[in-house]
């Protein structure tokens, strides 16, 4: 596959063929997605903006660790961020709006888009990173990182015509399976 370049000197090589991408995402255990993509979703996207609960799952579904922290946002901010995010046309805003609520970093914002915004947007994740061939992840994320990434992840998504669901669950399986610990 191309190797596309990004921030910091980093570039993204999938470990494995593209031929192999719905393979790798078959194995992802999709249990936990299940409640989020058949609730969650879609009030997201018909309100256009999260509730505190929505908030909750899905902080939750990246990184229970956060729970406290995301809990300490009121629901009407949550409402607001959110609105916003996805809403905007800018991409920065986009992103960086959300890394204003309690608790979200530079993951849970991207899973916030992933599964708010009617747009391809992957997670950011160390395991995804890992399967696009970055050794070690950034010790800290940035706009221009994490635009690179979701360029690179949309432009593969499209070429093995696959959703953008589906590339991320490929990737995250493909770095449990084959990372060493």
């Amino acid at each position: 596959m191309r190797r596309a370049r990004a921030a910091g000197g980093l570039s993204f090589t999938p470990r494995f063929p593209a031929s192999e991408v719905e393979l790798w995402a078959a194995g992802y255990d999709t249990l936990q997605d299940a409640l989020i993509e058949q609730r969650v979703v879609p009030r997201i996207r018909a309100l256009g903006y999260l509730s505190k609960v929505d908030f909750l799952a899905l902080a939750r579904w990246k990184s229970p660790r956060s729970q406290p922290r995301c809990a300490r946002n009121p629901e009407d901010y949550i409402r607001a961020v959110t609105q916003v995010a996805l809403s905007t046309p800018n991409e920065r805003l986009r992103i960086e709006a959300l890394l204003l609520l309690e608790g979200v970093g530079w993951p849970t914002a991207s899973v916030l888009l992933h599964f708010g915004h009617a747009e391809p947007y992957p997670i950011l994740d160390v395991r995804a990173l890992w399967s696009l061939g970055v050794r070690v992840a950034p010790n800290k994320y940035d706009f221009d990182l994490w635009w690179r990434y979701t360029q690179c992840c949309r432009r593969l998504a499209a070429r093995l015509s696959v959703t953008m669901r589906t590339l991320d669950r490929a990737l995250w399986q493909y770095s449990k399976e084959r990372q060493a610990p």
